[in-house]
């Protein structure tokens, strides 16, 4: 019983420390710089002009947004862009791929605060794109090919947000920024809290240890830390900041190197576990059903992003 307490309280600790000193501060930083570009019709720029060059890989200007939003903000940020491609009349195609794209991505919410860790965020971020693009042409050309291209609105609905010079001051950016990112910290700190609680007591039982001891030498042989089984289980059940968690843990320990984070990068920061796809979903009914081939789409990005990372740092 007092080992459960101890486990508690630390895991509580732990995830505090995570959610306050590191992810807080760091989507701040990031939020007030998208929030400002945002402001300044910069952002709209940027997608309009990439958006003809992305159409091949299925792609609308929404879906770049999208890509915007996933790499630079959140793994949740894209909710609202899958949403308006819902109402809009966005064709299913065209949102599988799009959801194929943000779940193959390295989510900005893990990607930067785990710089702390001795992640390499320019490589991350430059294997994650193309990996991403390549999700969405699976999916549109390949997984999705019998999903229907009609829209039923034209493009010209596609809805993104608007300058707003109003709240183009520095300041105002910045505390619509911080507003912004305390909430995506509490938000994710009850899930945190669960999350490192739960594998911490199944840690207890043995049950991942005696995997580990088992799969070691397989591990061991294709160059993975032995720890991997256990950050693979956490991410994929209880999400990508779970792992942030279990991943910080383990480096201060000296567990983990800044070489094993950034060879474990392509296989554990991506929006696809059980607790991202969930949330995306939500984003209404014309998403929920395209997730399947968008899953298989993803799949690809992801593999080819593990055997990027793998290549570089192995």
């Amino acid at each position: 019983m007092d080992q459960i307490a101890t486990t508690i309280l630390s895991s509580g600790r732990s995830a505090v420390e995570l959610a306050l000193f590191i992810l807080l501060p760091i989507m701040i930083v990031m939020l007030s710089i998208m929030r400002w570009l945002e402001a300044r019709g910069l952002l709209q720029r940027i997608v309009r002009v990439v958006s003809p060059l992305l159409r091949p890989f299925g792609l609308t200007g929404l879906g770049v947004f999208a890509l915007i939003q996933v790499s630079m903000v959140s793994f949740a940020a894209p909710i609202a862009t899958l949403a308006i491609m819902a109402r809009n009349g966005s064709s299913p195609r065209h949102i599988a791929a799009t959801l194929a794209m943000v779940l193959a991505l390295a989510q900005a919410n893990v990607v930067f605060p785990m710089a702390a860790a001795g992640l390499d965020i320019p490589t991350t971020l430059l294997l994650a794109i193309p990996a991403g693009l390549i999700a969405a042409a699976a999916t549109y050309y390949a997984f999705g090919r019998k999903l229907s291209v009609e829209e039923s609105a034209p493009p010209s609905a596609e809805l993104m947000p608007e300058a707003d010079p109003e709240h183009g001051k520095l300041l105002q950016v910045i505390r619509r920024a911080g507003s912004d990112a305390w909430d995506i910290a509490m938000g994710a700190l009850p899930l945190l809290v669960v999350a490192l609680v739960a594998v911490n007591l199944i840690r207890l039982t043995g049950a991942i240890s005696e995997l580990e001891s088992l799969l070691s030498p397989l591990l061991t042989a294709i160059g993975f830390p032995q720890q991997t089984l256990l950050l693979a289980i956490t991410k994929y059940i209880a999400g990508g900041t779970a792992m942030m968690g279990i991943a910080m843990e383990q480096v201060q320990l000296g567990l983990l190197s800044a070489q094993d984070i950034n060879l474990l990068a392509g296989l554990l920061l991506c929006p696809l576990d059980v607790a991202g796809v969930a949330i995306l979903i939500a984003a209404g009914k014309p998403v929920a059903a395209v997730v399947r081939p968008a899953i298989y789409g993803a799949l690809i990005g992801i593999a080819l992003r593990t055997a990027g990372h793998f290549w570089l740092f192995a």
